[in-house]
């Protein structure tokens, strides 16, 4: 009774606070890493270019449903390389964001997601947006709020909290683009535009898994795709060929670590954890890389908190939560006589829930 109850409760529990750190642990090494000289284009390239490699061996390991797979069609082979394409700017985007700005507000814009992946998918007429069903109002809600709360982290600091300099209030837009503010504000909408990229790649990868329901042959597949279109571009951004010989110092560790976690346990974690406690669970933990975030960039790059960020990281989180829950209502009650929310995890779900650390 004792190991079950650990089994069904502590390890995912733990697997998925262990996600969430894992990915701000990302950030801060990638920031780290571009502040001591790292192109953003180098590291996109071979991070993706090793977790190719890492993926292949896995395809024979844990792919045992080779045989019972439908095969591939031109059309889907052009959708796997779009989530390729879609994958290459959503890094780009979302790396320069970071760049521009700090891990702590990457976390807190990262949980605008569900929210305009809502917004897409009635504008795709692929949501039905009914104005007399409590979830749907709940939706509405949660997607005014995390929008509400973006624009407070991007546009407001407040009280510098960390620092006895004088405060600062709402960020003037003419500013010098280098300045510290103006470069904010480019990393918040940088960030935005990146939630935005992966909203999209969310509705195309749900087409694409309901056509050809393996996780790894999809990943790897648009692995594939990101790392022969990122190559030649990334060349062609960055031009030095010094900058293409990576050290053993923390740029090498931030490439091996992305690629670690990008391709093996940032997908095996999720996909396990919502095959066993199912999808909402999961989704409850997002919230969790703002306190890691903001606790790590205090700690370990230098950062300033604002009262801003905080108050609009609560936002957001309310904003999140509220989607979250209008989203399982809605899916708890279409399901309802059938089975538990747990049910909800269908063959595409945890590739959907990993994107993150992939993108």
């Amino acid at each position: 009774m004792g190991d079950g109850h650990c089994l069904k409760d502590m390890v995912p529990f733990l697997g998925m606070v262990t996600v969430e750190a894992t990915n701000v642990v990302l950030n801060v090494l990638f920031k780290s890493a571009t502040s001591r000289g790292m192109s953003v284009y180098v590291f996109i390239v071979y991070s993706y270019a090793v977790a190719t490699l890492i993926l292949f061996p896995l395809l024979f390991i844990f792919n045992r449903k080779r045989l019972l797979l439908p095969p591939f069609k031109f059309s889907l082979l052009c959708k796997i390389c779009s989530l390729g394409f879609i994958g290459f700017l959503s890094e780009i985007v979302a790396y320069k964001g970071i760049d521009y700005s700090s891990p702590t507000l990457a976390s807190a814009i990262g949980n605008l997601t569900p929210a305009l992946t809502f917004m897409l998918a009635i504008f795709f007429r692929m949501e039905k947006l009914a104005l007399r069903s409590l979830s749907s109002w709940a939706k509405i809600t949660g997607t005014i709020a995390s929008i509400s709360g973006a624009l407070i982290v991007v546009l407001y600091k407040g009280l510098q909290l960390t620092s006895t300099s004088p405060p600062l209030q709402f960020i003037a837009f003419l500013q010098p683009v280098n300045s510290p503010q103006m470069k904010w504000i480019i990393g918040g909408l940088l960030l935005v535009a990146e939630d935005l990229l992966v909203s999209i790649w969310y509705i195309v990868q749900a087409q694409v898994m309901e056509a050809y329901p393996e996780e790894l042959v999809v990943v790897f597949l648009s692995n594939l795709c990101l790392t022969i279109i990122s190559a030649p571009v990334c060349l062609i951004a960055e031009k030095s060929l010094s900058a293409w010989r990576v050290e053993f110092d923390i740029a090498l560790a931030a490439i091996a670590f992305s690629a670690f976690w990008g391709s093996a346990f940032g997908v095996v974690v999720p996909t396990w954890v919502v095959r066993l406690k199912g999808p909402v669970y999961v989704a409850m933990f997002n919230p969790l890389s703002i306190v890691i975030a903001t606790a790590m960039g205090v700690m370990f790059l230098g950062d300033i908190l604002y009262l801003g960020s905080i108050l609009g990281a609560i936002v957001i989180s309310i904003g999140f939560y509220i989607v979250t829950w209008g989203k399982a209502k809605e899916e708890t009650i279409e399901d309802f006589g059938v089975g538990s929310l747990e049910s909800l995890s269908d063959s595409k779900i945890p590739l959907l829930l990993s994107c993150q650390s992939e993108v």
